[in-house]
């Protein structure tokens, strides 16, 4: 989006965020009515067109629609969480067995990180730590992101080499 689109965007919000907040408050509450206009600036700031006129009765009714779907996925999510229970969300405890075995595996996937070739960890840690794309890796470290692809995957062999497979219960 270039700087004037973005400047007219920032203008309509400040313009418009009152009236947007008052259609928004009457489908989701007054607590959920500034995330919902907030919601809908993000959209439209991520997908602004320039051949899309944010006239006010546009804003009105994206306002609603988007009121409408934050309202439904509340309810789903308030639905959902109604029906679970503690049983459900609860972490089953752990063996000390289990406890062991993870902190060994964690140990031999911490060794076979370090022993990657430098830019083959920088690449890894940068995806699975950081969160980075492969291209944001690939201009950060000026490399092609078919390089990135080729470390990723080598250093995914080496991790999956550290962890042995698990074995099958016993028969009983």
């Amino acid at each position: 989006m270039d700087d004037v689109r973005a400047e007219q965007l920032e203008r309509l919000y400040r313009s418009e965020r009152e009236r947007l907040s008052k259609i928004a408050h009457r489908r989701v509450g007054a607590a959920a009515a500034a995330d919902v206009v907030q919601d809908l600036f993000a959209a439209l700031w991520g997908r602004a067109c320039e051949h899309v006129k944010f006239t006010p009765s546009y804003l009105a009714r994206a306002t609603r629609f988007t009121a409408i779907s934050h309202f439904r996925a509340e309810s789903r999510r308030a639905k959902t969480l109604s029906g679970l229970t503690e049983a459900q969300y609860a972490a089953p405890a752990l063996s000390p067995e289990q406890i062991l075995a993870a902190r060994q595996e964690l140990q031999r996937t911490e060794a076979a990180i370090q022993a990657l070739p430098v830019r083959t960890r920088q690449v890894f840690l940068l995806n699975r730590l950081h969160g980075c794309t492969y291209d944001e890796i690939a201009l950060g470290l000026e490399i092609s992101v078919s390089t990135v692809e080729r470390e990723m995957a080598r250093a995914i062999l080496a991790c999956r080499a550290a962890i042995p497979e698990a074995e099958p219960p016993p028969a009983r």
